[in-house]
């Protein structure tokens, strides 16, 4: 048989045998799609919200591609990186090219944009950020967190009424009791964290947030916040996972129909496994923290129609993309469930951290940053139904 004959016919055998395995999980992959991509510039840490008439609005934060200035390659931190949002009105179809401003904090540049949507339709956006220090300036902050010669602002919230084209704020959250880490002002660090909040049943609004226990080595847990007023105002609830070698940080949050309040939490020092606690009591308290059985980070959970739970994650491991599971409606078959690669063609690490909205009738808009070749990190979005 000719070579080119035998290779397309294990492709195709390869491409049923996948086809199977997403339908048997639930899910069908229906296409990938570039939501926004400018090779100016560093596109990163989406979140997604869709309006009431069916619009979808994504933030990000953006900035400069340091390559595309000539320098050796961007990071994370940068004096230039602002809040920005594109929009669909065709269900993800197409989307606005230049990017509406969401926000540009005074002092420097910010990171992860997560939106909720609450019932009343206003649009919560958290947020937290860095500030270039330079020359010896960074020595005299040494309570503060550091990358490089970048301290830490701590977190702060952005809110809007008109489907975000305005935002006001921002709005400071309190400290978490036992934090460590003070702001580059030397003040103590308002709470921060990149993950989906959760609004409950009752309109109660829980946002779990990173705390620094110990500076030096670094060590993160993570505590829940609750909200009676759209995140206007802030109390503290509980623990919600700690350990003495084990970080915790980036954290999403979902209430299950029967009311256990589940928490999905990035790790460090545990070969980026996932853990997961879970509150039985409307977060007054959880239980034990437990290995999840797989690796990724970050997460963002959603509620599915019949009550299931759609699961989204970054893979940072070769072959590198972005992956999903379908949970029962308790999140008691975690370890067990079936895992779905949407995308594995990644280039390097640099990419992921992945949210996602219902945009039709059983369909779904799973959104991330993500890069090819160690190409442009650029805004894209994998189109699946859930079954």
């Amino acid at each position: 048989m000719p070579i080119m004959k035998t290779v397309g016919l294990w492709l195709c055998a390869w491409s049923v045998c996948a086809a199977g395995a997403w339908a048997q999980s639930g899910i069908v992959k229906e296409k990938d799609v570039v939501i926004y991509s400018d090779d100016r510039f560093y596109a990163a840490f989406p979140s997604v919200v869709q309006r009431p008439d069916g619009e979808l609005i994504v933030a990000f934060r953006r900035a400069p591609e340091r390559r595309f200035l000539g320098e050796s390659g961007s990071n994370h931190t940068d004096p230039n990186s602002y809040l920005v949002t594109v929009r669909s009105t065709d269900y993800g179809e197409t989307w606005t090219q230049e990017p509406e401003l969401l926000f540009a904090h005074p002092f420097g540049g910010s990171q992860d944009p997560c939106m909720i949507q609450l019932h009343d339709g206003s649009i919560l956006c958290s947020s937290y950020g860095w500030v270039q220090l330079r020359e010896n300036a960074i020595a005299k902050v040494p309570e503060t967190l550091r990358h490089g010669d970048f301290g830490f602002i701590g977190g702060y919230l952005l809110r809007s009424v008109d489907g975000g084209h305005h935002w006001t704020g921002p709005i400071i959250p309190p400290v978490v009791p036992g934090n460590e880490t003070r702001t580059v002002l030397q003040e103590p660090c308002p709470a921060y964290n990149r993950g989906p909040m959760w609004e409950g049943k009752d309109k109660t609004l829980f946002w779990a947030v990173a705390s620094q226990s110990r500076l030096e080595p670094r060590l993160t847990e993570v505590h829940l916040l609750a909200s009676k007023d759209g995140g206007l105002t802030w109390e503290y609830r509980a623990p919600v996972a700690q350990d003495t070698k084990i970080s915790f940080n980036e954290t999403a949050l979902i209430e299950t129909k029967q009311g256990d309040l589940v928490a999905f939490l990035r790790t460090e020092a545990f070969d980026d496994h996932t853990a997961v606690a879970r509150s039985k009591d409307g977060g007054k308290s959880f239980g034990p923290w437990e290995d999840a059985g797989f690796q990724g980070h970050p997460h963002c959970a959603t509620l599915l129609d019949d009550g299931r739970v759609l699961l989204v994650y970054g893979y940072r491991h070769a072959p590198h993309g972005i992956r999903a599971r379908i949970l029962n409606a308790d999140c008691t078959d975690i370890a067990q469930s079936q895992e779905v690669v949407l995308r594995d063609d990644g280039g390097n690490g640099d990419l992921g951290y992945p949210w996602v909205s219902r945009i039709s009738n059983g369909k779904y808009l799973v959104t991330y940053y993500f890069n090819r070749e160690d190409g442009t990190r650029h805004i894209a979005g994998t189109v699946i139904a859930v079954q």
